[in-house]
């Protein structure tokens, strides 16, 4: 599958589906161009209006002949990414994206539209679904109506765009929370959006070729005197890959009682200095692992966070020198494509990352380094058949169904492993940015057996989706700083019932090559409900990177109690180089109850392929006194 480019650099594709009634904006009265030189540009809503033309009592069930209308305002929210393609000043299309609205008024509205009016957006929806259009809560992704029959309108000289007469349709999951399921679908109102537009990328092309391109810094993004102070784009020094968006999660496939998903990601190069991104067979470039986590259980859904899904490692090839994260893209003494240039981003989409193709094996990577073979490739797929979840984030329908997880909330999680980053920390000492590159994102789900996912807030960036355990303690561990990476531990404690208290624990590797063997906490004798949960392990494959290409082993650590300890454990390196250890990018939980209230304690963690056991500080029950 070849990647998904920005729309300039696809201008032959884009000049055909112009001329497509089918494909072409909704309603635009814009003329076609035939020409494939001049101006390209991508832009986003800098500021503007939304107006809701709503029948009150249609919206409240009222049974009355006579209409009740009510005008809902809203302000817009500045830099709402919703971006359109605009063509030498003739507007060709609108992306997925979203326009954030403020309430400027109220009125009497049904108790759960009431609820989210604070944060409501105006969705744009991928290609391929029903609406073009849907109005949701932003956080919880719950759509409230779908808009149909709109029209788009461009004002290319006063930069401003136009969505006019849209029907605003009862969306199904609205309707069922009314009560009133017969009315799905049924219109309410109407909706028109005026807003003002802003370049965030601007390319000249000539004959369909690219010749140059730039990226304007986003407007309001700091004061004069900030932008004054810092540089232009980037803002550390050296290289430094983040995780700037998550924009989506996907459905690939399934297999069985399995689903295979993908996580969309967009980098962003937060480093003055570019990072090289050499596609294969060169192996100088940021490998991307996606992780699925469910945090659940207890009265308040709380209780334990757990990784239900991982991939294997897209990766990266041809940065494409985006503005995504608004640093400011600085191409200049960049070779663009092979690096990804200071303060530029590079987008990969979910059915990308999802890619059976462009897949390998972590088994093959040291995280810390970023260092993994260029030959052999360390993503062949000769010699094996692939399923609908083969090397995609492997998921049990059953962690998903929100039939039989009620209450729960997930989340998506992104990595950028480079070899760059390190060799420039052996270089210049000091800037050492291998640290910062994980980010994690919520996700609403819907489904039983096939699921949609949508986004609740905003990514959350330079942080490993650990951090998003309500009311836990998180401590980092670094056994060998300079040498190997980090990883956390994380602990709740909670009182269920009376006289009982439920310990539960979550060990995060984020990119320690020794991986973790052992985990003991000081409990006393009087423990129950002893538990363990990892996420599912991929099965080996031809040319997988593993010991005999057999996989990582799935077996369930042991647990033991011995002089008032518990002890969870793997097989040892020497007893089997596949165990089940907690290898990078991957979380795994402990738990048990006790009679016994906590107090401050020290776990102790042994690594599986070298150094010392460590401590690290928790919670345990209390000793008895004798």
């Amino acid at each position: 599958m070849s990647k998904k480019l920005f729309t300039y650099l696809m201008l032959p594709l884009l000049l055909l589906f112009c001329n497509s009634s089918q494909n072409s904006v909704a309603g635009s009265k814009q003329k076609s161009p035939d020409v494939q030189s001049g101006t390209l540009e991508k832009m986003i809503v800098a500021s503007g209006s939304v107006a809701m033309d709503v029948d009150l009592n249609r919206l409240n069930g009222v049974n009355s002949a006579t209409a009740k209308r009510e005008t809902l305002r809203f302000a817009v929210a500045a830099n709402s990414f919703f971006p359109v393609v605009v063509f030498n000043d003739v507007l060709r299309g609108a992306e997925p994206g979203s326009i954030a609205l403020i309430p400027q008024n109220s009125a009497t509205l049904p108790a759960a539209l009431s609820a989210s009016l604070n944060q409501l957006v105006v969705e744009k929806l991928p290609s391929g679904e029903a609406f073009d259009l849907a109005v949701r809560d932003g956080k919880t992704g719950f759509a409230f109506f779908n808009i149909e029959g709109h029209q788009y309108d461009y004002d290319a000289k006063a930069q401003l765009l136009s969505i006019k007469d849209g029907s605003l349709l009862i969306s199904t999951k609205f309707a069922e929370a009314l009560g009133r399921t017969s009315e799905a679908g049924s219109v309410v109102g109407k909706i028109s959006i005026g807003t003002s537009m802003q370049p965030v990328e601007i390319a000249t092309v000539v004959n369909g070729a690219l010749q140059s391109v730039t990226m304007p810094p986003l407007q309001g993004v700091a004061s004069a005197r900030e932008q004054a102070a810092q540089p232009s784009v980037g803002t550390v020094a050296g290289p430094d890959v983040i995780v700037g968006d998550l924009p989506s999660v996907e459905q690939g496939g399934s297999s069985g009682s399995f689903v295979g998903l993908g996580v969309g990601t967009t980098s962003c190069n937060n480093g003055q200095a570019p990072l090289h991104w050499f596609s294969l067979p060169n192996n100088d470039h940021p490998v991307i692992p996606q992780n699925l986590y469910r945090m659940s259980g207890g009265t308040d859904n709380i209780e334990r966070f757990e990784q239900v899904g991982q991939s294997w490692l897209k990766h990266a090839f041809f940065a494409l020198e985006g503005n995504d994260c608004g640093f400011g893209c600085s191409t200049s003494g960049c070779t663009t494509g092979s690096n990804l240039c200071s303060g530029c981003s590079d987008p990969y989409s979910a059915s990308l990352n999802y890619s059976q193709s462009g897949l390998g094996s972590r088994a093959w990577v040291n995280p810390f380094t970023g260092v993994f073979p260029g030959s052999p490739s360390p993503a062949d797929h000769t010699g094996h058949t692939h399923t609908g979840t083969s090397h995609r984030v492997t998921v049990a329908m059953s962690d998903l169904d929100t039939t039989q997880n009620p209450g729960a909330t997930y989340f998506a999680e992104g990595q950028y492993v480079t070899p760059h980053e390190y060799a420039w920390c052996q270089a210049n000492p000091g800037q050492c940015n291998m640290y910062n590159n994980v980010s994690y994102r919520q996700f609403s789900v819907s489904g039983t057996t096939h699921f949609t996912f949508s986004p609740v807030g905003s990514t959350v960036q330079k942080n490993p989706a650990i951090f998003a355990w309500t009311g836990a303690t998180i401590n980092k561990i670094e056994p060998d700083a300079g040498n190997d990476g980090i990883a956390f531990v994380g602990y709740r404690v909670t009182n269920p019932s009376t006289g009982i208290w439920h310990y539960e624990y979550a060990i995060y590797n984020e990119n320690l090559d020794r991986a973790i063997q052992s985990f003991a906490v000081p409990t006393g004798r009087r423990i129950r409900n002893i538990g363990f949960h990892a996420p599912p392990q991929e099965p080996g494959w031809a040319n997988d990177g593993t010991v005999g290409n057999t996989g990582y082993s799935s077996t369930p650590w042991t647990s033991v109690v011995t002089g008032g300890s518990l002890t969870w454990s793997c097989e040892t390196l020497a007893q089997n180089p596949n165990a089940n250890a907690i290898r990078w990018g991957t979380l795994y939980n402990f738990r048990f109850d006790s009679n016994r209230p906590p107090q401050d304690e020290f776990a102790v963690i042994g690594f599986f392929k070298t150094g010392v056991p460590i401590t690290v500080p928790i919670q345990g029950p209390q000793h008895r006194s004798d």
